[in-house]
């Protein structure tokens, strides 16, 4: 997989952009493409050398480059890399929640691990970033979500939760803050394939499931971390201005299936 975007259809010059999980796949994408399409991006994560990689394709695209370590578990670094993207960018527009403490266990550590990243991260990042959203004029929060959030599951409970409560928040969240003008939105991705990515290394360690999994995607494969930020750009920009507290599935008809 490559880092190639089309040629963006939004214009998000003088947006600043916030990508909290930004060094790798997803968050990766979605730092890329909003810089691709004009905006300072701040992004945070906790391998350094990733973070500092990502920071180098942002600014390679001309636009203002911001990476700072942050552990997302961690209420305090949280407030830290927020106000500290706000003063390197002169203001926050957009923020995009992207990090999954990935707990697929059972145990109490997977469900902690779930609850400190999928969910509270995201409400901890809302509110460090709240007063600089109120004082933009097209403010937008963004959650990853998942379609696992949509079904019940086998494995990974703790994730399917986390990741429902994502989707119910972005409801209320949406609901509390339309008086402000912010809205919220989330996406739900179906089985998303990168380099040293979950489902790469499932092709690798657990070949029945990649390949049972690759079966039930009616559109035959699975889906590029550039996909994700597609459909980003699209919820934070003016053409998605009425729309708040929904959740996007882009999966490529693997709901369908059940």
């Amino acid at each position: 997989m490559t880092d190639t975007q089309p040629a963006a259809p939004f214009d998000f010059r003088g947006y600043r952009v916030v990508v909290a999980g930004g060094s790798k796949g997803i968050g990766r994408s979605m730092a890329l493409a909003f810089a691709g399409a004009g905006a300072a991006v701040s992004i945070c994560a906790r391998g350094v050398a990733a973070l500092e990689q990502t920071r180098q394709a942002i600014a390679a695209l001309g636009v203002s480059a911001h990476a700072q370590r942050c552990d997302l578990a961690d209420a305090a670094a949280i407030h830290r890399f927020v106000d500290d993207a706000a003063a390197t960018l002169g203001g926050i527009d957009v923020l995009v929640n992207n990090a999954s403490g990935y707990g697929f266990g059972d145990d109490d550590e997977a469900w902690l691990a779930d609850f400190n990243v999928d969910l509270m991260a995201a409400v901890r990042a809302s509110r460090a970033a709240l007063a600089y959203l109120t004082a933009s004029s097209h403010a937008c929060i963004l959650h990853t979500s998942s379609i696992a959030a949509a079904r019940p599951r086998p494995g990974g409970p703790s994730y399917a939760a986390m990741k429902a409560a994502l989707s119910h928040y972005t409801m209320s969240q949406a609901l509390a803050l339309a008086g402000q003008r912010i809205r919220v939105n989330a996406i739900a991705p179906g089985s998303i394939a990168f380099a040293d990515g979950l489902w790469e290394r499932r092709r690798v360690e657990q070949p029945e499931l990649y390949q049972a999994t690759l079966a039930s995607i009616p559109f035959g494969r699975f889906g590029q971390p550039q996909e994700i930020a597609h459909a980003a750009l699209f919820l934070a920009s003016p053409w998605a201005g009425w729309i708040t507290g929904q959740t996007l599935v882009v999966d490529g008809g693997q709901m369908l299936n059940g």
